[in-house]
């Protein structure tokens, strides 16, 4: 009965939502969008009438013309193809309220040419003085920003995108959108900005080629999103209304871009980025000497259609990537640390999406981080109109015990109804020349099938899954894995269900899975109340009950029950109340420190409560921080824990901020008195918003390190960076160097 659960809500959910023609769910006129505007999103006028149902928003069309002439990218829009230009104006406030228009005044235009579309944006002051922005940092935090973002739905599917932005001080945004709203900052492609400041607003003008980015040819429209972020006025607005519990960026209420012909074919496109390094490390806690390394790859980009990529790697190199946050890590798992490699993550979630959280098929990290990459190949893109297809294969190394590996991955996902789809993965890892002598699997493979929910409006979304994995002698018949999670959301709550699955000898050696052998229930309510106040946005309350079984005979292993009390202040603060039950009973030996000196037994339970209160201040302020702090007990003992940043910025040219962590566990012996500090000033200066530097120091008491990291990046032309790299890890009781490395990298894209 255990397993037949899963299937029959499995088939009921699939009935349910298939039943909804098209996921087509009312939308409450009073609730999520302004009344002025109701008639006119829901009603299609005979002008538009030729064009096929769309987003909610599908009525808001601003119409993009060809040039005549030649447009300059100088922030000043004075060519008479602007002039001309239809404008997109009368935005809709999106925060603190979504009931009306905004109250800043703002104007997009959009025009295009052979090669590449453009746009003009003039966003008028409200209140005077200095714009808030964080730095001139490429990809800067949406929330700490006056910005401008557009959302991209080349395929008019509503799920997957592009983004691009800039924020008041000329900061690039790109990234590459999925889900429906999730964007990936990662992802980088050549487009131009530039970005002029008045008294009274700004004016930034972007020139976006067509072969930067991927879509349906022959297509005379595509699903688009204008979004602004007002800080001095604390509004949010958006060109087509957006309810309030959604971002700008949910492709569900994006209006349209209509062409005056369609975008170009772009036929076969070829770019090729290759690259140099120069380096030096030591090993110092080894004894090693000192090693030199020079190397040379490169990364190749075939565009088959302006809707399918070919991607190549050749002996990649990735020390320009940013490092991980440190954590102090007091849980009983594995870490996630996100993917943060240039190659991997265009289309990243056509393959890492698969599964959830905490059970996900393929993991890009597990492949280079403990073999050198030789080479890859990724094809990745739209097939037809419903139709996504994705195939990767990767070749690592031998590096000493580690013997040589193939990683391949397969994936395909079928568009069905108005956003939902269903979705197939095949992962396999393999190792290549095995000896006589090695033990092992020689072989890892997981295959996967799931449906992803997305009503037209965004109020119900949600996924079903089941994975099934093979090894090498593995019979057991519980080597797969389901789950099921659904959530349905409006103005005032947030009801959501989540439900997994994992058996006992599920393995998926490529993937993200931390704990195995486990069903879990995971029902949560959110609230939310909207007073007349003059300081308060909103509040209200979270509450969840989270419950860990044994498959085999439905006895509990976990259970947390939470509760959130939050404040949302109109100053952009925020206060939160906290407190939690806990409950565990140990499966296998573990040390509560993490240090692996001392052990709890399997078989013993905990029982315990916690409580924690944080403030987050308003950002927009040059000084901002947070601070949590929290006590209650922690498996045989207590535990009081205080966590935050500081953060001051020198506008806009960087911040230097700090974060900290200090856990102080009260446990009984052999363990006594545990405590632990996690200390990362950070400076961050960004010349210019093409030359950047960072320096960043981690002091990690649990794993007695101390990290310094110092990054220069110059973007001497688009996608064209030299990269400077210094990093030092040291014993902190007597600054004993562990080891030492520099590297200096160039590269640069040749179209």
């Amino acid at each position: 009965m255990l397993i037949r659960l899963p299937i029959l809500l499995i088939l009921l959910f699939i009935l349910f939502t298939s039943g909804l023609k098209g996921d087509n769910l009312p939308l409450s006129k009073n609730d999520n969008l302004p009344s002025s505007v109701d008639m006119e999103i829901f009603s299609v006028s005979k002008k538009n009438t030729h064009m096929p149902l769309g987003t909610v928003n599908q009525r808001f069309v601003i119409h993009a013309r060809k040039t005549t002439g030649t447009i300059k990218l100088d922030g000043i829009v004075d060519e008479a193809d602007w002039l001309k230009a239809e404008v997109a104006h009368d935005f809709y406030m999106v925060l603190p309220y979504d009931t009306g228009h905004s109250v800043a005044k703002s104007e997009i235009r959009m025009v295009y040419d052979d090669k590449a579309f453009y746009l003009a944006i003039i966003f008028h002051d409200t209140i005077p003085g200095k714009r808030p922005v964080e730095s001139l940092r490429k990809d800067f935090v949406f929330a700490n920003n006056d910005n401008f973002l557009v959302f991209i739905d080349s395929f008019n599917d509503q799920t997957t995108g592009y983004s691009f932005g800039v924020n008041a001080a000329g900061a690039l945004w790109d990234g590459t959108m999925d889900k429906g709203q999730g964007v990936n900052l990662m992802w980088d492609c050549k487009w131009e900005s530039r970005t002029k400041n008045y008294p009274d607003k700004w004016i930034t003008e972007m020139r976006i080629p067509f072969k930067s980015i991927r879509y349906k040819k022959g297509i005379d429209h595509w699903n688009i999103q204008f979004s602004r972020q007002d800080l001095k006025l604390n509004e949010k607005s958006a060109w087509a209304p957006v309810p309030r519990q959604f971002p700008t960026a949910s492709l569900a209420y994006a209006g349209q871009v209509k062409w005056e012909t369609p975008p170009p074919e772009s036929g076969l496109r070829l770019a090729l980025i290759p690259y140099v390094l120069g380096g030096v490390s030591r090993d110092f806690e080894n004894g090693l000497k000192q090693q030199y390394n020079t190397n040379f790859g490169f990364d190749a980009k075939l565009g088959l259609s302006s809707a399918l990529n070919l991607d190549l790697t050749v002996n990649p190199d990735f020390s320009q990537a940013d490092v991980d946050d440190q954590v102090t890590n007091l849980q009983r798992f594995e870490l996630y640390y996100p993917e943060k490699r240039q190659f991997f993550l265009e289309n990243s979630g056509l393959f890492g999406n698969f599964g959830n959280a905490s059970i996900n098929p393929f993991f890009s990290r597990r492949i280079g981080l403990d073999a050198p990459v030789n080479a890859g190949a990724r094809l990745s893109g739209k097939i037809g109109k419903d139709w996504r297809l994705g195939v990767m294969d990767m070749q690592t190394g031998k590096t000493g015990d580690t013997l040589a590996r193939n990683f391949f991955v397969a994936t395909v996902q079928k568009k069905v109804f108005s956003r939902s789809s269903f979705g197939l993965i095949f992962v396999n890892k393999e190792h290549l020349d095995i000896p006589s002598t090695w033990q092992g699997n020689s072989y890892n493979r997981v295959a996967g099938i799931e449906y992803n929910l997305a009503s037209r409006d965004n109020f119900l979304t949600g996924k079903l899954f089941s994975q099934k994995s093979f090894s090498p002698h593995a019979t057991s018949g519980q080597e797969f894995t389901e789950g099921f999670n659904v959530a349905y959301s409006r103005k005032n709550y947030l009801l959501e269900f989540i439900q997994l699955y994992v058996g006992k000898d599920f393995n998926a050696e490529t993937g993200f899975v931390p704990r195995i052998n486990f069903l879990e229930f995971n029902p949560r309510v959110t609230l939310k109340f909207y007073p007349k106040s003059n300081l308060l946005e909103y509040h209200g309350f979270l509450t969840e009950v989270n419950n860990f079984y044994k498959p085999d005979n439905r006895q509990i292993t976990d259970r947390n029950v939470g509760f959130d009390y939050f404040f949302i202040f109109k100053s952009r603060a925020r206060i939160d109340l906290k407190g939690y039950n806990h409950y565990i009973l140990l499966l296998q030996n573990f040390d509560p420190t993490n240090l692996g000196t001392n052990y709890l037994l399997p078989g013993t339970g905990y029982n315990w409560n916690e409580f924690s209160a944080q403030f987050v201040s308003d950002n927009r302020k040059n000084f901002k921080y947070d601070f949590t702090t929290g006590y209650g007990g922690f498996y045989n003992g207590k535990r009081w824990y205080a966590q935050g940043s500081v953060n001051y910025r020198f506008q806009p040219y960087g911040n230097i901020s700090m974060v900290y962590t200090y856990n102080d566990l009260l446990l009984p012996s052999p363990w006594q008195h545990t405590g632990f500090w996690e200390i990362g000033p950070k400076l961050d200066v960004t010349f210019t918003n093409t030359l950047f530097f960072t320096t960043y120091v981690q002091y990690n008491q649990q794993l007695d390190n101390l990290n310094f990291n110092a990054r220069f990046q110059w973007r001497y032309k688009p996608v064209s960076d030299i990269f400077l790299v210094y990093t030092d890890n040291y014993f902190p009781g007597i600054m004993k160097v562990k080891n030492r490395a520099i590297v200096l990298k160039i590269s640069y894209w040749f179209n």
